[in-house]
């Protein structure tokens, strides 16, 4: 299994505070790479892992399912916390369903969510067929690559894998079912442009947590991918902040 250039994880080691970082299904590390750098830029000790089946080819995608995406995002956080004080998890699209799961796994341990177009809930009439289909065709179209900036790509799959995306919809039901669980700050970045992820699922997460701390920050320079297009930078900044704001308050 090849992974290929620029799909790989990454680590840095610095204060006691941590970030745990995931990216998206059919994606990789890459479009999450900017805003991890700036976070261990700002010295806060940073895990990007590669999630299982990402970064080499969709078909080995297809092999995995979402616990064993959750269980890299869960060594990537026991690392994590054996070296820091305080952790935030921070995530994208599948990945902002992981960075949730983490919060609602681990209490204690994640003290602030951020969440950049979160996925949860699908009601695109086609997944209806997805148990079936899934048995019958490998793949569909890809997902990937939804920005608006010109000349900016996303390292992702050319297909959607279809085995993998129904065992995505499972733990979408499960994340989606425990969202009164969660009791940590949240900073939910979301575009309202986006032709993945529907709207309906950032408005779901701010009416179910329990949270007493949301903030919500709309991109309205970005579609899905907003981590590699226009907003970038105000994404990279409020998280920072964000960050620095909610650790500080728990010291």
């Amino acid at each position: 299994m090849n992974v290929l250039p620029g799909a790989e994880p990454f680590a840095h080691d610095g204060t006691r505070t941590g970030v745990l970082v995931c990216h998206g299904f059919t994606g990789s590390p890459q479009s999450m790479l900017p805003l991890a750098k700036r976070c261990a830029a700002e010295g806060f000790t940073v895990r990007l892992p590669r999630l299982p089946g990402h970064g080499t080819h969709w078909k080995d995608l297809n092999r995995t399912r979402w616990t064993d995406w959750w269980s890299a995002v869960d060594d990537a956080y026991t690392e994590l916390a054996q070296r820091c004080d305080h952790i935030v998890a921070v995530g994208m699209s599948m990945g902002g369903t992981l960075a949730t799961l983490a919060a609602q796994q681990h209490p204690h341990g994640i003290g602030g969510l951020v969440l950049i177009n979160p996925a949860y809930v699908m009601r695109d009439i086609r997944l209806k067929a997805l148990p079936v289909l899934q048995h019958v065709v490998p793949s569909i179209a890809s997902i990937a690559g939804d920005i608006k900036k010109p000349g900016v790509s996303e390292l992702a799959y050319e297909r959607t894998p279809l085995r993998a995306l129904q065992s995505q919809r499972r733990m979408w039901e499960q994340v989606t079912r425990d969202l009164p669980q969660i009791t940590q700050p949240v900073l939910l970045l979301h575009s309202p442009d986006d032709h993945v992820v529907p709207p309906e699922c950032s408005a779901l997460l701010l009416a179910r947590v329990s949270s007493a701390d949301k903030t919500e920050v709309l991109l309205h320079d970005s579609y899905h991918v907003a981590t590699l297009d226009n907003d970038a930078q105000l994404i990279e900044d409020e998280t920072v902040q964000f960050i620095q704001r909610v650790t500080a308050a728990s010291s």
